[in-house]
């Protein structure tokens, strides 16, 4: 069971991993007038360079984790990040009674499930709500706020460092490696940008937010996520012409005993929620058979920001230990539903060619055989004839009925570029 609280009802919290998240909780935490939490440990690799002189002196520094789990500590943050060894830390914390606070999205995305009924089993608490969308308090809305509703979608924008790449060749038409160099420079994109520009940090958290708001129990790698490194200024031209613009939409749509879902480029209304949000912001919506839609918005990353998301979950598990309140509950009805990508949504197809007579009526050929219509056909004037781009946009089909169309559009001679094709997200 949990070590009982301090004289005074004062919660014990050690903090492991003191990067740039880290080191704002611990600045939070010191600087609050609320004496009901007491910061007793910082644990930290070369523990002695991050030692800060407006840490109290009480406070243990300490590079040995053992130590920590062994201490008489409440609760246990951790933002240390990764699998290894966070997975490991996180799991013999609950098994010593600790609860945990976390910001770790590929330990939830992977090991949610478990580590809940771990923590249910010992008693403790487990809370996440900085592993999604960072500040923006979504998944403590699970908990409280949607609690009473049916989810059965979600759909969001969920990585800043794409959605300020793409507002970027939105805004200056620029080239995708030079809005990618800036986001490198701001701080917004890694050297290697790869989760994020491939999609594979959206997938995590969406698999997150499946789990906290579907109660559905997703292995992120089972979600299909698409690159926007193949969207071009260009594309940007061209959603203009449909009202449209381009973000990284990550949405999951439960029906059934299947869960549509899908990370990646999409083509959204200019004038819709999604459309609007500029920079590095984050967006969720969810959409519920009584409350209808609901929007959260706000900055999905950075120290602060973040640092508030798990101070607030470190306030809630805190009040529950003094209140005597009974662990979080595993959700009962937790389901392993079958994923596809296999939405039916209407297609936006960007061609580049080398122009010559007979292109569309080749191209209309092939989409005429595979039992698809053609909605529209978008030809600006002022391009290369050697490299020239334009776009047919389909109406409504399904996934898997238009793979094949685009493998035969692939060995066409006149192209010079795969066909880029995006699902179009028009408002319900």
């Amino acid at each position: 069971m949990p070590d009982a609280p301090l004289n005074g009802g004062t919660t014990r919290v050690a903090l492991i991993g003191f990067g740039t998240v880290g080191r704002a909780v611990a600045k939070i935490l010191c600087e609050s007038t609320d004496k009901s939490l007491r910061l007793t440990h910082i644990c930290n690799r070369n523990v002695e360079k991050k030692k800060q002189p407006w840490v109290p002196a009480n406070v243990i520094w300490t590079d040995d984790v053992q130590s920590v789990l062994g201490s008489h500590v409440d609760i246990v943050i951790e933002l240390i990040g990764g699998l290894n060894p966070a997975e490991q830390i996180v799991r013999s914390a609950l098994q010593a009674g600790k609860s945990v606070v976390t910001a770790n999205k590929q330990l939830i995305a992977r090991h949610g499930t478990d580590l809940l009924q771990l923590a249910a089993k010992q008693g403790c608490h487990l809370e996440f709500g900085a592993s999604v969308a960072g500040g923006v308090p979504v998944l403590p809305a699970f908990r409280t706020g949607l609690c009473g509703d049916r989810l059965h979608g979600i759909a969001g924008i969920l990585n800043g460092t794409c959605n300020y790449i793409l507002s970027r060749i939105e805004n200056a038409r620029i080239p995708f490696s030079e809005a990618l160099e800036e986001a490198q420079a701001r701080g917004y994109a890694e050297a290697d940008a790869s989760e994020d520009l491939d999609g594979g940090d959206a997938r995590a958290k969406l698999a997150i937010l499946a789990l906290a708001g579907l109660h559905a129990r997703v292995a992120p790698e089972s979600v299909r996520a698409r690159s926007i490194r193949t969207v071009d200024a260009v594309d940007f031209d061209y959603a203009a012409e449909l009202g449209c613009t381009l973000r990284q939409i990550s949405r999951a749509d439960l029906k059934g005993d299947t869960l549509f879902a899908d990370v990646g480029p999409c083509l959204v209304p200019t004038d819709s929620p999604f459309g609007r949000v500029q920079r590095n912001l984050n967006l969720v919506v969810t959409s519920g058979q009584y409350g209808g839609d609901m929007a959260f918005l706000g900055a999905g990353a950075g120290g602060d920001p973040t640092a508030v998301a798990v101070v607030s979950d470190l306030k809630f598990v805190a009040e529950a230990i003094g209140a005597g309140a009974g662990k979080r509950e595993v959700p009962s009805n937790v389901s392993a539903p079958a994923i596809s990508s296999d939405f039916e949504t209407p297609w936006y197809l960007r061609f580049f060619v080398r122009d010559r007579p007979g292109i569309v009526a080749r191209l209309a050929q092939i989409i005429a055989a595979h039992h698809l219509n053609i909605d529209s056909l978008l030809q600006k004037p002022g391009f290369d004839k050697s490299s020239l781009p334009f776009v047919i946009t389909l109406e409504p089909c399904r996934d898997a009925m238009l793979h094949p169309a685009l493998e035969e559009m692939a060995i066409l001679d006149f192209s010079i570029r795969p066909v880029l094709s995006l699902p179009i997200l028009r408002q319900s």
